[in-house]
């Protein structure tokens, strides 16, 4: 989905399943003599093709284009496992190709994304989102915890909140299925089992393996109140454990960079634009 200064671009296909590219959608939204505002919302490789396109239309019109990505894709690409290529370098080659002015990532989730990026800055929406989340489930900051998942979300998201008591997760996984081999949390734990909150803060959830046997441990561990903060949620939430009647996870908030919105009771979206 392509967006120019808050309009939605349109697009059809033609019989053979090539691109139809609607001009007149972006005429009605181009802006002569100014910066022109076009937000990229990620859901397959077409949408890739389709920004191919109104850039290479915005060019014709000399157009001064600012571009928000909302979920790098491929983003998980970023380095050779089992063989696999690294196609966040190759999907970042195919952005820069086309010369914008300005480029915003929204919640990067690999560290490379900002650097192969041409540029491009960063927006991290999960720090606007967590003290919302704090407010909503009556978080008390002198008792109640946070949980990263790993080290690396410890060192992104670790200062939003200072003085707040933290846990960090060490898990061991099997890169072939994926599956979570073992699961340490590491830090200071409450003395009165039962009584405390904790909030999973990460930036991108997927089907939510690792969150669904992080929110297991903490239950385990004595906490009656699992939540979990990311910026980022797939669509494919819905085909994993999270929002299952027997999951841990009390509630998941996110943002709609990816998701449009919820159709489950214990998964709140908020419209990024409006952190």
């Amino acid at each position: 989905m392509l967006k120019l200064n808050g309009m939605e671009l349109l697009f059809t296909q033609f019989p053979n399943g090539e691109t139809k590219m609607d001009e007149r959608s972006i005429d009605i939204a181009f802006i002569p003599g100014a910066q022109n505002n076009l937000i990229f919302k990620y859901k397959n490789d077409s949408d890739l093709i389709k920004l191919l396109f109104v850039k290479k239309y915005l060019d014709l019109k000399k157009a001064y284009v600012h571009l928000t990505i909302t979920f790098m894709p491929y983003s998980q690409m970023d380095r050779s496992e089992n063989g696999s290529a690294v196609t966040l370098k190759y999907t970042a080659d195919f952005i820069n190709d086309m010369m914008f002015d300005e480029i915003l990532v929204i919640e990067p989730h690999s560290d490379m994304t900002i650097g192969l990026l041409e540029a491009a800055t960063p927006r991290f929406i999960t720090h606007d989102l967590l003290p919302i989340v704090i407010n909503e489930v009556e978080f008390n900051i002198d008792s109640d915890y946070l949980f990263f998942p790993d080290a690396g979300a410890q060192k992104r998201y670790g200062k939003i909140w200072p003085g707040v008591k933290q846990l960090v997760g060490y898990k061991v996984r099997d890169f072939v299925t994926s599956e979570i081999k073992s699961l340490e949390v590491v830090g200071e734990l409450p003395q009165s089992p039962n009584l405390h909150k904790i909030i999973i803060v990460d930036d991108l959830s997927m089907r939510g393996g690792t969150f669904f046997e992080s929110g297991k441990k903490l239950k385990a561990l004595g906490f009656n109140e699992v939540y979990l903060v990311v910026g980022h949620c797939l669509n494919i939430v819905y085909e994993g454990e999270l929002l299952k009647d027997d999951s841990p996870i009390k509630k998941i908030f996110t943002t709609n960079t990816v998701i449009d919105s919820s159709t489950h009771a214990n998964l709140n979206v908020f419209d990024w634009e409006r952190l």
